[in-house]
């Protein structure tokens, strides 16, 4: 089988490698060449996609792409991507026989039916891997989920849009917040404070309610204010940020009851591991559930992004039925368990 250019494109970061099926293990991907680019770089994805294929220097007919967004008909709806993008535009550009798409987080999803091969930190909860659903969860340009489904062969992966999901504030100081950025009411999506550019928002808000002016300019200026206590809107935003993003992923692992574990993802919370374990985060994910018993059992961990996308792309593409589109796998999957 020839290689196979597997890309995770994210709104800052594109991760793109040259992958084939490992001769070894049946199971496993080998990855021949790896690049993470920087998609501001590039005036368009086929100009990313071709300068990476154009280095690696071997022929490529086939591409199954891992974008943030959902594909209605021929183009990609996204919040967050830095260009427009159509399938068809793209086969044309470079030639492609296949070029198929799933969703990023979907992509990380598929990563996770080997969790033995991810590299991560429990966070919160039992040192065990459990079975059943297991959700992955990444805050970074915008809010990702999806949740791995074990089953016959690979299992299946289910996609979310959960990051478009009403905000619902708990305590004061988060309606004081909520209100400041909504003051006429309105919707206000999970992702716009639970994301790299939400906690910036949380600290501006809460630096506005005391008429302050803006002052920090990055998502990693916050955090390193926060960590060193030199600014107490900082370490106020960090202790929001993490109350929130154990809220959201509390509220997840409990619709679809992940036994098997919750995997936040993403170098912007590996960054801030240390936060996270100090802050809010643990007791959120199970406040005053009435399921707080089965919470207690979920381990929550945290994983980089590294390759786990290109490689969770790459599995879905050589182990789908013929022809199948993520949305129509699951379907088919479950038609030849029965």
């Amino acid at each position: 089988m020839r290689p196979l250019l597997a890309a995770d494109v994210g709104g800052t970061h594109a991760r793109v490698a040259l992958v084939q099926p490992s001769d070894a293990d049946d199971r496993a991907i080998e990855i021949l060449a790896y690049r993470k680019l920087e998609c501001r770089g590039y005036p368009g994805l086929a100009d990313l996609l071709k300068s990476f294929a154009d280095d690696a220097a071997v022929p490529v007919t086939r591409c199954v792409l891992a974008c943030a967004g959902q594909v209605i008909d021929d183009e990609v709806v996204h919040d967050n991507l830095a260009w427009p993008i159509r399938l068809s535009d793209l086969r044309e550009a470079l030639a492609f026989d296949d070029v198929v798409l799933l969703n990023d987080f979907e992509a990380l999803g598929w990563a996770l039916d080997d969790p033995r091969s991810l590299d991560s930190k429990l966070l919160c909860g039992p040192d065990t891997q459990g079975g059943g659903a297991t959700l992955v969860v990444g805050p970074g340009t915008g809010l990702g989920a999806a949740v791995y489904l074990p089953g016959p062969g690979q299992g299946f992966v289910l996609a979310t849009e959960a990051g478009q999901m009403d905000f619902a504030p708990q305590t004061l100081r988060e309606r004081e917040v909520i209100a400041s950025l909504a003051p006429g009411g309105g919707y206000i999506p999970c992702e716009r404070i639970v994301s790299g550019p939400g906690l910036l928002t949380l600290y501006r808000a809460l630096r506005g309610l005391r008429g302050k002016p803006r002052g920090l300019d990055t998502p990693e200026a916050v955090t390193a204010a926060a960590r060193a206590r030199v600014d107490l809107d900082a370490v106020e935003a960090v202790e929001m940020f993490c109350a929130l993003l154990g809220s959201f992923a509390g509220n997840l692992a409990m619709v679809f009851m992940s036994a098997g574990g919750v995997y936040l993802a993403g170098g912007f919370l590996a960054s801030m591991f240390d936060l996270l374990q100090q802050g809010p985060f643990a007791e959120r994910f199970l406040h005053e559930r009435s399921v707080r018993a089965f919470l207690e059992r979920v381990p929550v961990r945290v994983m980089e992004h590294g390759q786990h996308g290109v490689l969770g792309a790459a599995r879905w593409y050589l182990g789908r039925p013929a022809h199948a589109q993520p949305a129509t796998d699951y379907i088919a999957r479950r038609a030849l368990a029965v």
